[in-house]
């Protein structure tokens, strides 16, 4: 069973709420588990997601700006989709464009840097995240099983009735002073069973309580019989440290990126305890953020260049010591050694709001970022996601003084591969668009 909710919606599992307050209904026994959840959780962790709320006397979860994949002990898994602004004509057409929108952003963020996606096929069959992501780890290890399985020498240890390999003294005298007959020896043997197929056989095994479509069940079924020799990995944290991927493993790069995915906690971030639920949740400020500097890069000319996550300032120095590091999303420098900088907000703008909606903390911290990396002379960007209401830059630049200005510019996110900033109409940028 799974349930889909838009970022800042809402889930229950009364009728009532669902009628009144547009709730998302999921089992009673999933939602008790997300409350005890939400009661028990630290800043670090589920709080960042979810939230325990109340509203006309109805108990309600609400999801934050996480999307992805929500999983419960019960076995039913809530698919939170990013809030684009866009006015579809039903809730059915809403979904399907963003998780179409989604998926297509999701291919910028490093860990799934293997996810390909068929929009057509997923608009006609309406295939939840969580079938979408299961179908993309199987096809890379059916590809995998294609091309062929490889083995590897792996140290073995044991206690032989003839010698073979290296004699070990120290044991052979420890358990074989009565048994002469015996060797205690280590070998290297030539082995299917090493760390890269034992990762790929244990990400399959979990995924058999998850997933429901049955085409996917029946490809889980023949590859778990392709690695009916693997055992499954004692310990996944020692088998990804063991993990080598030389060149001679190209084919395993996206299967084991997948698995990592899934066995890591099936997510960047976890739920609660190793045996209990699972997530697979993006925080949506760094998937637009990532989504926009790829766009970006591929607009730059060869001489131009673009840093992500700059660290090279701080605000203050104290003691001689530099502190509170300034980091912006976006650093964009020309060949003149000018440079512009930029901000992602993942925020649907409201024109019609005082000041626009936009936050003061956020011009403050652009005021910040204009001193230290423009000496107080440029341009600065706060990039929002176009709506209906935004096609266009803010007419008019936020001042911080003559030389200092901020322009709030939007991003659209086509589907057709026309995702793009609309820029302001002044010299300073039309090189970087054009």
């Amino acid at each position: 069973m799974h349930t889909t909710v838009f970022e800042y919606g809402y889930v229950s599992f009364d009728k009532s709420a669902r009628d009144e307050l547009g709730a998302e209904l999921i089992s009673k026994s999933a939602f008790e588990y997300l409350k005890e959840v939400c009661l028990s959780a630290n800043e670090s962790e589920t709080s960042k997601c979810l939230g325990l709320t109340k509203r006309y006397g109805y108990e309600l979860i609400q999801v934050k700006n996480y999307v992805g994949v929500l999983f419960t002990p019960t076995g039913e898994h809530i698919e939170v989709l990013p809030k684009t602004g866009r006015k579809a004509a039903d809730r059915e057409t809403a979904i399907i464009e963003s998780r179409q929108m989604l998926l297509m952003m999701l291919q910028h963020l490093g860990a799934l840097r293997y996810l390909v996606t068929n929009q057509a096929l997923i608009a006609t069959k309406r295939i939840p995240l969580l079938e979408i992501f299961i179908e993309q780890f199987l096809q890379s290890v059916n590809r995998l099983v294609k091309r062929g399985i490889k083995s590897d020498y792996v140290t073995q240890v044991d206690n032989l009735c003839f010698h073979r390999g290296k004699l070990q003294v120290n044991n052979q005298v420890r358990h074989n002073i009565v048994n002469k007959h015996k060797f205690y020896v280590e070998y290297d043997e030539y082995l299917i069973n090493r760390p890269a197929n034992r990762l790929i056989a244990t990400a399959l095994n979990k995924l058999v309580a998850y997933t429901r479509s049955p085409s996917n069940q029946r490809l889980l079924r023949e590859l778990q019989f392709a690695f009916t020799e693997v055992p499954l990995s004692k310990s996944v944290k020692h088998d990804l440290m063991a993990l080598k991927l030389d060149r001679s493993m190209l084919d395993y790069q996206e299967p084991i990126s997948w698995a990592k995915l899934i066995l890591e906690g099936f997510s960047p971030l976890s739920m609660k305890g190793e045996s209990r639920s699972r997530s697979l949740l993006f925080p949506m400020e760094a998937v637009f953020e990532s989504y926009v500097a790829s766009v970006l890069r591929s607009e730059l000319s060869d001489n131009e260049e673009l840093t992500t996550q700059a660290r090279s300032e701080h605000l203050v120095i104290h003691n001689e010591q530099e502190q509170f590091q300034l980091q912006p999303d976006l650093l964009i420098s020309k060949p003149d050694d000018s440079m512009i900088v930029l901000d992602t907000k993942w925020k649907i703008l409201d024109l019609e709001a005082h000041h626009y909606g936009l936050s003061q903390s956020d011009l403050y911290q652009m005021f910040a970022y204009g001193h230290k990396y423009l000496n107080g002379v440029g341009d600065l960007y706060l990039i929002y996601p176009a709506h209906e209401s935004f096609t266009k830059p803010i007419e008019y630049s936020f001042d911080f003084t003559n030389e200092l200005k901020l322009w709030v510019v939007p991003f659209v996110i086509d589907l057709d591969g026309k995702s793009r900033v609309i820029w302001p109409a002044h010299d300073y940028v039309k090189s970087v668009s054009a």
